[in-house]
């Protein structure tokens, strides 16, 4: 199998069939951005909070950092509707942390919700070569908009059904978020709860019942998961956790510190942060609050009334009220440059699976076996 030659290196231009998952609140620099596409990955800028101003000036500033194709990630989900009294719940619930970190006892006024369609205005003036969405699907206008204007499309899925509604929609590629992931959870059918399927069994399941290209996402840290993923039929992997402890990365440097150190039971579903449900690591105000997460407004809201309070935490160096997003595999995070963990990973994967010329993940089931091996299906 020649792994790092698929459906996704094909359509971007990319080296390595690798992407670099979007991840908002510090750790997603422009610099890890174009690390990862200069080292032959595709680098990913999260946009999802970005104003359109904002959103301009990141994209020039990965661009004045590589020439090599990137994604930009946007929020494709409607925003929570205004309720007063969660609202008033949460402020009354975050005072005593605020007060704490010496801060007013409530948050400032909630500001505006990035308008996606701005957003995506930006998007297409500026050509982006992909752009990834979670939380549901963009409109058919906005798909065609993409679609005319050449932009990769990928959407997110955490179960089979989400899975058949994007490949309705005509995106390019799925994004099969297993459970093991860290950050915001992409479930837009159901609950949370049923987008709980893991890496393992979610990603060989989409890859049978639908025909639009999976990439594998959630518990990939190295070469090793990888070459699994390329195996159970996913033509790429994305990764987000696996590049946390990156010089490039903006993660607070005791986030970073954590990573290592905690394991793969030291992280837990929450709402705290946003609103809605994300993979993080285990901290104070996750467990302080565990009890009133139904009582918390909705996503993007539950967040602005908590940033003050995790910026402050920042300042101090304090990750008990951080927001630590993290995936189940954050126990083999390693501290080296982005393009220095691409190159041992591409290494890694060369080693176990070879540079064969077949680039698909599901011949190996159509070869006739030989005749020294008994059951096909143990080639994995």
């Amino acid at each position: 199998m020649n792994w790092s030659n698929t459906a996704l290196t094909e359509r971007l231009g990319i080296r390595y069939p690798i992407i670099q998952a979007p991840m908002s609140g510090g750790p997603g620099t422009p610099e890890l951005v174009a690390a990862v596409s200069n080292a032959g990955g595709l680098g990913s800028l999260a946009a999802s909070y970005l104003q359109p101003d904002q959103l301009e000036q990141a994209i020039a500033e990965v661009r004045a950092l590589t020439d090599q194709p990137f994604a930009v990630s946007l929020t494709a989900g409607a925003p929570a509707k205004i309720d007063l009294d969660r609202i008033a719940q949460s402020r009354e619930l975050l005072a005593p942390y605020r007060t704490e970190l010496g801060l007013p006892p409530e948050a400032a006024a909630l500001p505006e919700t990035p308008d996606f369609i701005e957003q995506l205005d930006v998007v297409l003036a500026a050509r982006a070569s992909a752009l990834s969405f979670s939380f549901g699907v963009p409109d058919m206008v906005c798909l065609e908009l993409m679609r005319d204007a050449g932009i990769a499309i990928l959407g997110t899925a955490t179960h089979l059904l989400e899975a058949i509604v994007l490949e309705e929609s005509g995106v390019d590629f799925i994004i099969a978020q297993g459970a093991e992931a860290g950050g915001h959870r992409g479930t837009f059918v159901g609950h949370p709860e049923q987008g709980l399927v893991g890496t393992l069994t979610l990603v060989p399941l989409v890859a049978k019942h639908v025909r639009i290209p999976i990439v594998a996402a959630g518990g990939i840290m190295d070469g090793r998961g990888i070459v699994a993923a390329r195996v159970l039929g996913a033509v790429g992997v994305q990764m987000g956790t696996a590049f946390l402890a990156c010089p490039e990365s903006g993660a607070h440097p005791a986030y970073k510190a954590l990573l290592s150190k905690s394991s793969e039971i030291a992280t837990t579903l929450s709402r705290v942060f946003s609103g809605r449900c994300g993979r993080v690591l285990r901290n104070r105000l996750v467990d302080e609050l565990r009890a009133h997460e139904t009582e918390f407004p909705g996503f993007p809201l539950q967040l602005f009334l908590i940033r003050e309070l995790m910026q402050a935490a920042a300042e101090r160096g304090s990750t008990d009220f951080m927001a630590l997003w993290a995936g189940q595999g954050c126990h083999l995070c390693e501290s080296r440059p982005a393009a220095a963990l691409i190159a041992a990973w591409a290494e890694q994967a060369t080693v176990l699976l070879g540079d064969g010329a077949s680039s698909d993940p599901q011949s190996v089931d159509e070869e006739e076996p030989e005749e020294s091996v008994s059951d096909p299906a143990c080639v994995i």
